[in-house]
């Protein structure tokens, strides 16, 4: 035992102690590069606007991110640099493998084992929810997830309990057992929870405002958590059902591009070609969805599938002798990176859109979501948009229950 022992133990070697301490810096210096490099600029350029998250607040991550990284590669340089090349000036290879061997099996067996009791696990693409929360949704093979239809749920939100009803198609109406007529005169809206009214009743929801204000029936389209290629698929695949569209108004944010670009759903590229969701290691997902990190080509590529799921929405409506318009809303004042990635997908295709500044008070209560008053104003500006271009004249269509 003793000469095993004495075979793995050689004579201090300078080299090995040089080499240690040259990775050490080296990983060191790179922590200090990123940090040095990761300033505003690069934030604008790789992480996304955050409908939950403003601005100010991802700077202040990202300085606090950058002054801890920042510290570990002062730390590696300055304290755990001599120290590993002293303990390898005095370690073989050998010896240093034979230690290390059980802490790579440790940490390589719970990755497979992390990865095995994930992928078991009842999995939800980034913007689904658990089942409890209403407005409750089911999975849909094409869209990713739809409002279960035919039924009314409650939910609680802003100190109010708030009826969510739908109809045999999903549609989001006044009470359980209305229902949205294809025959009839429609506006036809898309989008997701600030269009549905996430915490609003159906009289304060935007579309319902609009049918007040317009006296032509809505129709509700828009399902919480889509993103701007699931919003126009399913106007793409209801648009046949209605005999006489007036209008078609479709959402819009800079925040919605993070959803873009999901691919654990059912998604549409750049051509506006269906693709299935896109399989990965769970622990990847899981990294993924945890760094909000976007490469430059990433972005490019959500601004132009968002710009083409939009233009096609107004050539759609366009076709048929209906107003697009494309819905604006900015819940709080526009920063210089949502004001370029609004003009890329809206201003560079010549789309059709107002902007509706709403007041940063007017959210429901404890949430992020625009309250009736910001609903009001919304409406507002939609309604006054197609009055101005003839889309409401003549309907012959009161309002009244769907």
């Amino acid at each position: 035992m003793a000469e095993k022992a004495g075979s793995l133990v050689t004579p201090p070697s300078r080299a090995r102690g040089l080499a240690a301490e040259l990775v050490v810096v080296v990983l060191g210096l790179t922590l200090l590069a990123w940090a040095a490099a990761a300033d505003v600029h690069w934030l604008d350029r790789h992480v996304l606007p955050d409908f939950y998250i403003p601005r100010e607040r991802q700077v202040l991550i990202l300085t606090v991110l950058r002054g801890l990284v920042a510290a570990l590669g002062l730390a590696l340089i300055l304290g755990v640099r001599p120290r590993a090349g002293r303990l390898l000036a005095r370690t073989t290879l050998r010896r240093l493998v034979y230690d290390a061997a059980p802490i790579s099996l440790a940490v390589v067996l719970s990755m497979v084992a992390s990865e095995f009791l994930l992928s078991r696990l009842p999995w939800l693409a980034t913007q689904e929810v658990p089942a409890p929360r209403e407005p409750l949704r089911r999975r849909d093979p094409r869209l990713g997830w739809v409002f279960i239809p035919s039924r009314q749920g409650v939910g609680r939100l802003g100190g109010r309990d708030i009826a969510y009803a739908f109809d045999a198609s999903g549609h989001r109406v006044r009470r359980l057992g209305d229902r949205v007529d294809p025959e009839r005169p429609t506006i036809l809206f898309t989008g997701e929870s600030v269009m549905v009214g996430h915490g609003l009743t159906w009289e304060e929801s935007l579309p319902a405002q609009v049918e007040a204000l317009t006296g032509v029936r809505s129709a509700n389209l828009a399902v919480e958590g889509y993103a701007t290629d699931q919003s126009y698929l399913r106007l793409r695949d209801e648009w046949p059902r209605y005999r006489r569209p007036v209008a078609v108004v479709a959402l819009f944010m800079p925040a919605l591009l993070r959803r873009t670009l999901d691919v654990d759903r059912p998604h549409l590229d750049a051509d506006l070609t269906w693709r299935p969701p896109v399989k990965s290691l769970k622990l990847a997902e899981v990294a993924r969805r945890a760094i909000p990190y976007r490469s430059e080509r990433d972005i490019d590529r959500g601004v132009a599938t968002s710009r083409a799921a939009l233009a096609d929405t107004v050539a759609l409506a366009r076709a048929r002798g209906a107003t697009p318009l494309i819905l604006v809303p900015q819940l709080r004042p526009e920063t210089p990176v949502e004001a370029a990635l609004r003009r890329r997908v809206l201003d560079e295709a010549g789309l059709p859109y107002v902007v509706v500044r709403v007041d940063p008070g007017w959210l429901v209560p404890r949430n992020r979501h625009p309250d009736a008053r910001a609903s009001r104003a919304m409406a507002q500006a939609v309604a006054g948009y197609l009055a101005a271009q003839g889309a409401a004249k003549d309907s012959g269509n009161g309002v009244g229950p769907n």
